[in-house]
């Protein structure tokens, strides 16, 4: 892997990853830009005790453009985009509109291709392999931003998810603090930990899910399975078989597997609802550990987190979408119209040759 460093007309880094080294990226931003102005500010809610990030200059933001105006395909003629050169094979750049800025942390766009029209599925596990590398070297440079607390990697897919540029892209959200979620994780992983006389929460759930029903595939270094506490209508956990904190700790032969395996799960969630669909929507969230201190988790260090990537879809059905009405949005308790044992026999069955 190559990578590349340069800056856009308003200053914002753009970095190429190139699978080749002998790859020159000296294309130069012509777009008269001014530099970006930010309004994010996060604040502390006092009662529930976790944090909103309040971002209004994140209302102008690009809105559905059509294909020949896409901002993330590569410059070409008198079409400029934010990628100044007329291809690339994986492309990250500070977000134009980020919800994270300054001491408030920091918002990155991933582009996976330079190819419009494929998705993620649709790439190959060459490419595939290289989008892991660039996430996990974005993961090592943000966490080292004294700004940085936790790097969250993901990819939202579809309208339906509120995808506002159709090119196939991720993002990376770089926060000052540690979020909710994970911060629920450590707390069950401390006291579980201290209940049982030291046993790992996840490697616990881990072992569990192995000897039952809701396994969807299982390789040398990989296990896919729906948890028997499914939130969404077909949720599907991916884990190493060895424990790591976070993507740089994966070992070379995870990270060779990885592209097949994780190809494989996108695959099958289009085929979820037949032939003649429309692409499954989803959201695919990596899960790592805080780069702060856990003096707050008893007990708990880096090295107990465990790395795990979650895949979800909002659609429960043909032509219907699981919505967080009242218990979900108003309670935080979820309803899941699918039980976990049928998502995982569904997933199973829908296995791409």
């Amino acid at each position: 892997m190559k990578k590349t460093s340069t800056r856009l007309a308003d200053g914002r880094e753009l970095i190429y990853y190139d699978s080749r080294d002998d790859t020159v990226r000296d294309a130069v931003d012509r777009r008269p830009l001014d530099r970006t102005v930010t309004t994010s500010e996060v604040r502390r809610d006092p009662l529930l005790g976790d944090a909103v990030a309040i971002a209004s200059h994140r209302q102008g933001r690009t809105y559905h453009p059509p294909a020949d105006e896409c901002p993330l395909c590569p410059s070409e003629g008198d079409r400029l985009s934010e990628i100044p050169d007329s291809s690339y094979d994986v492309a990250v750049f500070e977000n134009r509109f980020p919800s994270l800025a300054g001491d408030s942390g920091r918002c990155e766009v991933v582009c996976f291709t330079s190819d419009h029209d494929v998705s993620f599925a649709g790439l190959t596990e060459e490419q595939a392999g290289l989008v892991l590398e660039a996430w996990t070297d974005r993961t090592a440079e943000l966490s080292n931003l004294p700004s940085v607390e936790q790097v969250f990697c993901f990819e939202n897919r579809g309208a339906e998810i509120g995808v506002t540029l159709g090119h196939p892209h991720g993002q990376i959200y770089a926060y000052p603090f540690t979020t909710p979620r994970t911060a629920l994780m450590l707390r069950s992983l401390a006291a579980h930990k201290e209940a049982t006389g030291g046993e790992n929460l996840f490697d616990a759930v881990l072992e569990r899910e192995l000897a039952g029903e809701r396994v969807v595939l299982e390789t040398e270094h990989w296990v896919a399975f729906v948890p028997y506490t499914a939130h969404w209508p077909y949720e599907v956990h991916l884990y190493p078989r060895h424990r790591v904190a976070d993507l740089l700790g994966l070992d070379e032969d995870a990270r060779t597997e990885f592209p097949k395996v994780y190809l494989e799960l996108l695959r099958r969630f289009d085929r979820i609802f037949g032939e003649g669909e429309p692409p499954t929507p989803y959201i695919s969230a990596w899960h790592q550990a805080p780069f702060g201190t856990l003096e707050e988790f008893d007990g708990v260090v880096r090295e107990d987190f465990a790395l795990h990537l979650e895949l979800f879809t909002i659609r429960r059905t043909s032509g219907k979408l699981k919505f967080l009405a009242g218990s979900e949005s108003g309670m935080s308790v979820f309803i899941n119209d699918v039980p976990p044992e049928s998502a995982a026999q569904r997933l199973r069955e829908v296995a791409s040759s």
